[in-house]
């Protein structure tokens, strides 16, 4: 009787410390997402202050003494903001081609075809990874100062066939994938790369989705790079271009800065809003099994 008396207790004591759990969680996500967050709004609203277009209030102050939208006017009149944009999505659009086809390809090929040492070829692209930027920079600046190709969009491309973050990502999903497909498409007359192309490529899209935006996000927040390749001023990326105007110009207009700031970052905001249902689909596939 006094078990079978506990049973409800116990039912209700689990849902009282699941409960408790679930507000725990919550409070902590809620917490680091305003951390995250209110810099970003604080930067938006400082945008539109004309007031601190001379000096950032201290304190800051969340909301504009004198709103208005000049400081935008003032951000493009100061700075080619499109042209910078502009070279910006080249640049990008020209890193995501190169290296998810670098990724994908070599991907499939060390998940499906297994060929001797694939796993070896993917522990030392790997490894690669391990090795900071900033040693390799200086190597990489001389051989492409060696080739003629600083101050050329190519500084960018050819390094970008070098992805093995996403070959860890295209191998890890197309294991998940069915290998009866590319038998039976094998089987049917189809060639290695027409199994690529036609059967592994449409259902890679979600993980692609989830590569576009972690390299647009890096190329397109990169300074350092573009601070070493380019030379030329019609070439500047958005980064580039925001960095000399905030340390070459006598005033440093803070609020225009901000605008400024806050214009570069729509298109990342767009591009994720527009493949974010893509990156859930890539969790819900990673369940597949054969």
């Amino acid at each position: 009787m006094s078990t079978k008396g506990n049973v409800p207790m116990n039912k209700r004591s689990l849902n009282r410390s699941k409960v408790i759990s679930d507000w725990i969680l919550t409070s902590v996500l809620l917490i680091g997402s305003l951390v995250m967050i209110i810099p970003f709004i604080w930067m938006v609203l400082t945008s539109f202050d004309w007031a601190a277009r001379l000096k950032i209030p201290f304190p800051p102050r969340f909301w504009p003494e004198e709103f208005s939208i000049r400081t935008y006017q003032m951000a493009f009149t100061n700075i080619p903001m499109l042209k910078y944009m502009i070279n910006s999505l080249f640049v990008s659009v020209g890193v995501i081609l190169f290296s998810l086809t670098s990724a994908l390809l070599s991907g499939y090929a060390i998940s499906k075809l297994k060929f001797k040492g694939a796993n070896i070829v993917l522990l030392l692209a790997l490894s690669t990874m391990m090795i900071p930027f900033e040693m390799t920079m200086i190597p990489q600046y001389l051989m492409f100062a060696e080739f003629k190709l600083l101050d050329t969009y190519w500084a960018f491309f050819l390094p970008a066939l070098n992805y093995a973050f996403g070959t860890f990502l295209a191998k890890s999903f197309i294991d998940q994938l069915p290998g009866s497909l590319r038998e039976a498409a094998i089987i049917d007359g189809a060639s290695e790369f027409t199994v690529f192309i036609k059967i592994y490529l449409p259902l890679c899209i979600p993980i692609l989705a989830t590569m576009i935006i972690l390299q647009f996000l890096a190329v397109w927040n990169d300074l350092l790079w573009p601070l070493l390749a380019l030379k030329t001023p019609d070439k500047y990326t958005i980064q580039l271009g925001l960095a000399m105007f905030s340390y070459n110009k006598d005033l440093p207009l803070p609020s225009v800065i901000m605008a400024a700031t806050t214009v570069s970052l729509i298109p990342v905001i767009v591009l994720y809003l527009f493949l974010q249902r893509y990156i859930v689909e890539s969790i819900a596939l990673s369940g597949i099994k054969q």
